[in-house]
């Protein structure tokens, strides 16, 4: 089975540039999902099972705070690896990711070899 990541970022032009920098990974059989807010973002992972997210915090509709939460505790789905994205990086913040249970938090602007190396690292590639 295919393996997935899904993209959620309720910026277009973010959006398109993790892509962009995932791209690599359709050779390798990788499916790329997106999602534009944080309802959409939970549909999609309950609906397909992504093996890793990234995970905008600040987002409509619901927060990727409350949307990893809501994945990980509510529903049990440890096995999807989140990745906190987010342009505020207190140790608050961090904090909040760490509690939700995000598997990572990582401060924009991010370096573009490192969203790739950590992908390919969770995936197995």
């Amino acid at each position: 089975m295919a393996q997935k990541v899904l993209v959620v970022d309720d910026e277009a032009h973010i959006r398109m540039l993790i892509e962009q920098t995932l791209e690599d990974l359709e050779d390798d059989g990788v499916e790329i999902l997106t999602a534009s807010n944080g309802q959409e973002a939970y549909d999609l992972i309950m609906e397909e099972r992504p093996d890793l997210v990234y995970l905008d915090v600040m987002m409509p509709k619901m927060n990727g705070f409350d949307v990893c939460q809501k994945i990980k505790f509510e529903n049990g789905i440890e096995q999807t690896y989140i990745i906190l994205l987010t342009a505020k990086g207190q140790e608050i913040d961090r904090k909040r990711g760490e509690e939700v249970g995000a598997d990572l938090y990582m401060t924009k602007p991010f370096d573009p070899d490192a969203l790739l190396d950590k992908a390919r690292e969770v995936l197995g590639l």
